[in-house]
């Protein structure tokens, strides 16, 4: 699966989860501050089936809230407008970005 992508969506009530990462991080452990602390990039939350770009994008489009890791999730990500160049952060040194719709109502 190397340079793929994988994704899960969780639904939640009425809410819309999308989580996707690069397919090389499932099973990674990623250092979390200075602590010692480690998350593990899991198949469970992130899932395992490989989708296309055109999958995500289709996806992140309905999402009310979406987590993304990896370079190649992000780069799909900016490219459709849902994520600002300035919009990541790194988790463990990896891109990494939180999506939440927030509605008007």
């Amino acid at each position: 699966m190397e340079g793929g992508i994988v994704m899960r969506v969780h639904k939640v009530r009425a809410e819309f989860v999308v989580a996707a990462c690069d397919a090389d991080l499932i099973g990674k452990e990623l250092p979390v501050g200075k602590s010692g602390r480690t998350v593990t990039v899991t198949s469970y939350f992130y899932g395992e089936r490989a989708v296309s770009e055109e999958e995500l994008v289709w996806a992140l489009q309905r999402a009310t809230t979406a987590n993304l890791l990896g370079p190649r999730v992000l780069e799909i990500a900016r490219k459709g407008g849902f994520v600002a160049a300035d919009g990541t952060g790194t988790l463990g040194g990896v891109p990494h970005a939180e999506i939440f719709a927030v509605s008007q109502g």
